[in-house]
């Protein structure tokens, strides 16, 4: 059986995760990128993940890794210093949910990016930003390290790769690599050709993935083969990478035609079991038409 990993949040990060995961167990993903809750201080506690894990052990699924949240109160790059604090527990937490879970992957993390599209003045702000995630990294890498936790960096739109380069010329793969998210380097004219460069250069330190599509403008999450993603040239690279894990898809169903709109709002409303089933079924087909371009 081909592993394959999806994202748990294909219709909303919020909510019960049971209905979801009985899905994507039945539509064949063997693998989960916990995703839920990534967006804000939400810090899941032992009974939640007891929760998580009986549904994952009732759905013969697997966890593969945790996207792990920057908070909005609890930051790890905040200037605030219990604020930042804050947001280096935070980050502990999606380490040790990992590790209870099982999770054989990383800890995925945005962070402050330098990117082409900004001025000198708003990357020297990111600059000082990221400067607080490598004083949180410096506090975290002794305690991952010890708990066997890897993190990986998340490139974004118009990325430039250099606080990723920084970070992986800072600290050791066995604690600190990079997620590439391929819809953040397809988004926007141009951003492709100068990401996938890079993706190739720091292949080795390749440590997750976030495989979507998109129409080249927009951040659409959909899956592989429909929108302009170069698929070919992305699977020659990782075939050449250090990635050896289960390809994991960071794909949504908002933006594809399984997804029911409201007649009366004439926007997506609460998606019905039967939309989601055929959304899932067809994103297994893609993603392992891809999975075979990569050869796993």
């Amino acid at each position: 059986m081909t592993q394959l990993s999806i994202t748990t949040d294909y219709v909303s990060s919020f909510g019960s995760p049971e209905q979801p995961l009985r899905l994507i167990g039945e539509a064949g993903f063997t693998h989960l990128h916990w995703c839920h809750h990534f967006t804000g201080d939400f810090a899941y506690m032992p009974c939640e993940i007891d929760a998580i894990r009986r549904l994952m052990a009732t759905n013969n699924l697997k966890l593969l890794d945790v996207h792990g949240s920057s908070g909005d109160e609890k930051c790890w790059w905040s200037y605030d210093e219990t604020q930042r604090l804050a947001g280096v527990e935070l980050v502990k937490n999606r380490a040790i949910m990992l590790n209870e879970l099982g999770g054989t992957g990383h800890v995925i993390m945005h962070i402050p990016a330098c990117t082409l599209n900004k001025t000198e003045e708003d990357n020297d702000r990111q600059r000082k930003q990221f400067a607080q995630v490598l004083k949180s990294l410096d506090e975290l890498v002794p305690w991952l390290e010890k708990e066997g936790v890897r993190v990986a960096l998340e490139n974004t739109f118009h990325d430039t790769w250099e606080n990723i380069e920084t970070a992986l010329s800072r600290y050791p793969a066995s604690v600190v690599n990079f997620c590439y998210d391929s819809g953040h380097g397809n988004v926007f004219e141009g951003s492709a050709e100068k990401q996938l460069p890079l993706l190739k250069k720091n292949r080795n330190r390749l440590g997750a993935l976030h495989l979507n599509d998109n129409d080249g403008a927009h951040d659409l999450h959909q899956p592989p083969f429909m929108g302009t993603v170069d698929w070919q040239a992305l699977a020659d690279i990782i075939k050449d990478s250090s990635y050896r894990g289960p390809l994991s898809y960071e794909i949504t169903m908002r933006h594809t035609p399984f997804t029911f709109i409201d007649p009366e709002t004439q926007k997506p409303g609460t998606q019905p079991e039967a939309n989601q089933k055929a959304y899932l079924v067809d994103a297994h087909e893609r993603c392992e038409r891809f999975a075979k371009m990569v050869g796993k």
